[in-house]
């Protein structure tokens, strides 16, 4: 399943990942991402873990989201 992000919440992950992979990511940018998958989830009536993992699958490997949409 291929969910249809906001801009502002692949920007939030993307941003959040790239701290990660720094090892730069702070609990405030975790607290933030979850808090915006769950609110995301809440709205749209989605799973807040499938909405989670569809949000890292965007973001982290955006070449798998591509073949598969």
């Amino acid at each position: 399943m291929t969910i249809d992000f906001p801009d502002t919440l692949l920007a939030l992950e993307a941003t959040a990942w790239q701290a990660q992979q720094q090892g730069a990511l702070t609990p405030d940018q975790a607290a933030a991402v979850q808090q915006a998958v769950t609110e995301y989830a809440r709205e749209t009536g989605q799973d807040r873990h499938e909405v989670e993992m569809g949000l890292k699958r965007a973001v982290r490997h955006p070449e798998a989201e591509a073949a598969a949409g």
